[in-house]
């Protein structure tokens, strides 16, 4: 586990290099090393370097994620209040759940707050039904359905970064998926085994998800373009943030007038504070995630950016304590 120091380090130690590297794996997480290598101007081994020093010091990870509009499935922002001695425990045990992506610890430690894509109805029932409100010493959850996402997925904060000169980042944007179908694409057998293995790590090679999956090369190579060009398959970075000089991190629940509801999520949307925000069923009615360099920077993009949007009727504000899950879960993170 890293700790304070670690942080402070990996944070003194990151140049233009790694942040543009960083920014590059955001903007393609497949991207080869000597494509990376050719279009930031130095040579694949100090790419490969600079990739294996940043997994070490800021946990830098490149993930295959899924798209779940695409595959006609919900997602879910769940907020569980509870006392504060099975916090903790409460957050590991849904960070373990392969249907949460992020799990954190907010509001002093008396609430969990967690993203959930569950892949079925039933499987929603039994968490929120059942097995949530029956959890010991939780004393009240709330769902919320994500209604329509302005920002996140494949874009996310080091999409912001702007590391990467326009020229270089045009470079390497792949193709932009397919509009989404009318339909649900459905996934069958072999396309849930090599999403299963991008899952662990986005960048494994065509060799080792062939002997993963047990399909030849060339198969999984034609899957994998097709996901991707489809929408349903898109790469994400997990990176501790604090090494980039973010150091607080919040989420916000916006009440906003019904008119103002879009012009306000595309105001979020080009927030360089902003890692997600997304229309959400609920009192509130836009959820967003911020990264601020310090609660004084917090305060001050709360009063002078979301202070003078059109409509925003209230706003609240719950730091997070601790992320205990960002896309993959790895214990004593």
């Amino acid at each position: 586990m890293r700790d304070a120091r670690d942080t402070r380090d990996a944070r003194d130690r990151l140049d233009l290099l790694d942040q543009k590297l960083m920014q590059a794996l955001q903007v393609d997480g497949r991207a080869p090393f000597s494509r990376l290598a050719e279009v930031l101007g130095v040579s694949d081994q100090t790419i490969a370097r600079r990739y294996r020093r940043l997994r070490t010091t800021t946990g830098l990870r490149v993930l295959g994620m899924t798209d779940e509009s695409r595959l006609g499935r919900q997602s879910w922002m769940v907020r569980l209040r509870c006392t504060p001695d099975v916090a903790e425990q409460l957050a590991g045990a849904l960070a373990r759940r392969p249907d949460t992506s992020y799990v954190d610890l907010i509001s002093g430690g008396t609430e969990v707050l967690c993203a959930m894509k569950p892949r079925s109805q039933q499987e929603r029932d039994e968490l929120l039904f059942d097995r949530l409100p029956r959890t010991p010493r939780v004393t009240s959850v709330s769902a919320h359905c994500m209604l329509h996402s302005f920002y996140g997925g494949a874009l996310g904060w080091l999409n912001k970064l702007q590391a990467l000169d326009p020229d270089e980042e045009a470079a390497l944007t792949p193709p932009p998926p397919a509009e989404a179908p009318d339909t649900p694409i459905v996934l069958d057998a072999e396309d849930e085994a090599l999403l299963a293995v991008l899952r662990g790590d986005g960048r494994t090679a065509l060799t080792e998800l062939q002997a993963g999956t047990g399909q030849t090369e060339s198969v999984v190579k034609r899957r994998l373009d097709r996901l991707r060009s489809c929408g349903v398959l898109y790469f994400d970075v997990q990176v501790d943030h604090d090494s980039l000089g973010q150091n607080t991190g919040a989420m916000l629940w916006l009440t906003v007038s019904p008119a103002a509801l879009a012009d306000v999520g595309r105001a979020l949307a080009a927030h360089p504070e902003v890692g997600f925000a997304a229309a959400t069923t609920g009192q509130a009615n836009i959820v967003a995630s911020v990264l601020c360099r310090d609660t004084s920077a917090l305060y001050t993009y709360l009063s002078e950016k979301i202070g003078v949007l059109d409509g925003v009727q209230a706003v609240e504000t719950a730091l997070t304590l601790r992320q205990v899950k960002q896309l993959t879960y790895e214990p004593g993170r």
